[in-house]
């Protein structure tokens, strides 16, 4: 009897310490659980600001353009452009995160005093194209909203986004992604707010993923749109966003876990602008397709508040604004970090921001009409992309650069296929423009 108590009684406390042992168990395993999401979201971030040169006034004119002209028939040119971008920018992010240097950093490592000072000359000529299109569409935007001068506009903006990159850099750079990640939604929800007031067509939608064109001008809207898919200061940028994500001194995670992070970041990120600009060019093809006056922003506007009232155009112009404040704010970071790289100048954030906005005030004050300089813009940042990508491409290839991270021959022919198609296209729009065909 006595031993059935003690073994009862043995019995018993290996209960309770089994007791102890799960709920110690299930306790660890939850905190390592929330610890493991917890070093996920502090990964994420830099895709982030990167995709917001995905979002920025151009591409919204462009993708109003094609919707208002061609409804449906080219979603699928999107739908492929943002694959072609997850793919860039994942390859920008991994070079950076591999070598802990940004992309100009490795060019300027390995060009001579004159290659470097003239690969900064076209990446600043680059950075002021990419500034003038979101100057001119932050002014536009606080002509639709506040029926102020372009010029005020203009300057307005300057003023703003120079506060933004206050925030950029050392232990407030989290600060600064919040606030662009900020902008990113308030853009999201302002371009796609028509939706919910008048809904597409599903039929439609899906129709238009099927590769096709109608005429020799769908062709040219298409190649206008593939073409312009990656931003030159968008790939500089990436390289260097997922470094500076860890400056003040935080503790890098493995390489391993960096890229896995960079992978889900770039996912995200960019299904989010891709997104955007869908949404954009429906909406155009469901309530503005075959009307006239769509080929400039403030004309778009204008057809929006016509025909889904004056709410939603007010939307619209707000995540015009945001998309201006935003994609400037990342440009003037993008030279920044392309004169330190190519030149080994550190220059205040206001001097570069200085250099960027005045060509684009000088448009604002002097141009008729902005939306051409929109194109002229454009067709620079064309001439820009082989600089960018092609070099991006050597890289990641190089096992001596980047060890067992290296590309390998499937990963790097894609990288080719992508690359040669994307040069091809910019080099076809260049000439369409300056035939007067585009």
């Amino acid at each position: 009897m006595e031993y059935r108590q003690v073994a009862d009684g043995l019995t018993d406390s290996d209960d309770m310490v089994d007791g102890v042992n799960g709920e110690d168990s299930a306790k660890s395993a939850e905190s390592g659980r929330q610890r493991h999401e917890h070093a996920l979201a502090g990964i994420l971030g830099p895709a982030f600001v990167a995709a917001v040169a995905y979002v920025d006034p151009g591409n919204v004119a462009a993708n109003i353009t094609s919707g208002a002209r061609y409804g449906y028939l080219l979603v699928w040119v999107l739908v492929l452009a943002n694959i072609m971008s997850v793919f860039i920018q994942y390859q920008s992010a991994k070079l950076g995160v591999v070598t802990g240097k940004s992309l100009p950093d490795l060019l300027g490592e390995r060009m001579s005093d004159a290659g470097r000072f003239m690969f900064f000359m076209q990446a600043e000529v680059i950075a002021i194209a990419t500034d003038l299109a979101e100057l001119i569409g932050g002014a536009i935007a606080l002509d639709l909203l506040f029926n102020l001068p372009l010029f005020v506009g203009g300057l307005i903006i300057g003023a703003v986004s120079t506060v933004l990159l206050m925030f950029e850099g050392g232990s407030t750079q989290r600060i600064f992604e919040k606030i662009v990640i900020a902008l990113l939604l308030v853009i999201t929800f302002g371009f796609i707010a028509g939706l919910f007031i008048d809904p597409p067509n599903p039929l439609g939608v899906v129709q238009g993923l099927v590769p096709r064109f109608t005429n020799r001008d769908s062709v040219m809207m298409a190649t206008s749109m593939l073409g312009a898919t990656v931003m030159p200061h968008a790939i500089y940028l990436h390289s260097t966003l997922v470094n500076d994500h860890y400056a003040g001194g935080r503790k890098k995670p493995s390489v391993q876990r960096l890229l896995h992070g960079a992978k889900i970041d770039v996912a995200w990120a960019l299904l989010l602008a891709g997104t955007v600009n869908l949404c954009l060019l429906i909406l155009a093809a469901n309530s503005l397709h075959g009307m006239s006056g769509t080929d400039s922003i403030d004309g778009a506007q204008h057809a929006i508040v016509s025909v889904l009232g004056p709410g939603i155009g007010t939307i619209f112009s707000i995540g015009l604004l945001a998309s201006s404040l935003s994609s400037t704010s990342v440009g003037t970071y993008a030279g920044s970090e392309i004169m330190h790289g190519l030149l080994r100048i550190k220059a205040p954030m206001w001097a570069c921001r200085v250099v960027t906005l005045v060509p684009g005030l000088v448009v604002l004050w002097f141009a008729p009409n902005p939306t051409e300089a929109l194109v002229i813009g454009q067709v620079i940042l064309s001439i820009g992309i082989p600089f960018a990508i092609i070099p991006l491409m050597r890289y990641t290839h190089d096992r001596r650069l980047m060890g067992k991270w290296a590309d390998g021959p499937v990963r790097h022919a894609c990288f080719m296929l992508i690359a040669v198609l994307i040069v091809a296209l910019n080099a076809l729009l260049i000439v369409l423009v300056l035939r007067g065909e585009a």
